[in-house]
């Protein structure tokens, strides 16, 4: 007897599965693995994916580092108030002058010539003023020395005196210049850096004709401050601040 063996071949488009029973894997036609032994479809992590760009194997970038905590910008203290400001003092203008003395610093000149400002004012309604853009003639020149010095003479007053005063505080009034001066400074006195106690005068400055505007700041808050000005007859000092308070 002939045994006619008929083989069969299953052929199919689009699914070719080859099955190893040994490992449970499967494979089918658009390559997606299968998990072994309980047949559920797994797709590659994405971080496999990042990480094999190219067939290195690079590693996942770092993560980004936490923010830092911002750093305290100039002008901020220390100690129990962080975030408060610097403890200052802001001295600003104290150069006006009387409006009968045309701007010109009469308190400064009769204090460096040593008589009372009212004294000069009366020996310089005898003088002729220059104009703003020229300087008096030779004649202008010694007629008002000479009003001065009548005045001023029986104080004591020589025409040296006179000159170097009149030369040191001379301004020009259509430039708005003002005459010789230096700036104070000052710094405020705080305790246990909390409460503002005073005012230090780190410089008294010269030259200041009327009160300046003082501005204090402390850990307590903001405030105006009065200033009390000396006048003398030394350049260095004459219109320099004594003594401040706290309003």
């Amino acid at each position: 007897m002939t045994m006619n063996l008929k083989t069969k071949i299953i052929t199919t488009s689009t699914l070719v599965a080859i099955i190893v029973v040994s490992g449970g894997i499967a494979l089918s036609s658009n390559n997606t693995v299968l998990a072994a032994g309980n047949n559920k479809a797994v797709k590659d992590a994405p971080a496999r994916e990042a990480g094999n760009k190219g067939g290195q194997n690079c590693k996942p970038d770092p993560a980004p580092a936490p923010p830092s905590s911002p750093t305290p910008s100039a002008g901020i203290t220390n100690g129990s108030n962080p975030g408060q400001a610097d403890n200052s003092v802001v001295i600003s203008g104290g150069f006006n002058t009387d409006p009968q003395d045309h701007g010109r610093p009469i308190v400064l000149i009769a204090a460096a010539l040593g008589v009372p400002t009212a004294v000069f004012r009366e020996a310089f309604r005898g003088v002729t003023p220059a104009g703003l853009d020229s300087g008096p003639t030779s004649e202008q020149a010694q007629q008002n020395k000479a009003a001065l010095l009548k005045v001023l003479a029986p104080y004591g007053i020589t025409n040296e005196r006179l000159d170097e005063v009149s030369n040191y505080y001379r301004y020009n009034g259509r430039k708005s210049d003002t005459w010789q001066k230096t700036q104070a400074t000052a710094t405020a006195i705080v305790t246990n850096g909390i409460v503002m106690t005073g005012v230090t005068i780190t410089n008294p400055g010269a030259g200041y004709s009327s009160n300046p505007t003082i501005t204090v700041t402390g850990p307590n808050g903001t405030f105006t401050a009065t200033a009390t000005l000396a006048y003398t007859k030394d350049f260095k000092t004459n219109g320099s601040i004594s003594a401040i308070t706290i309003k």
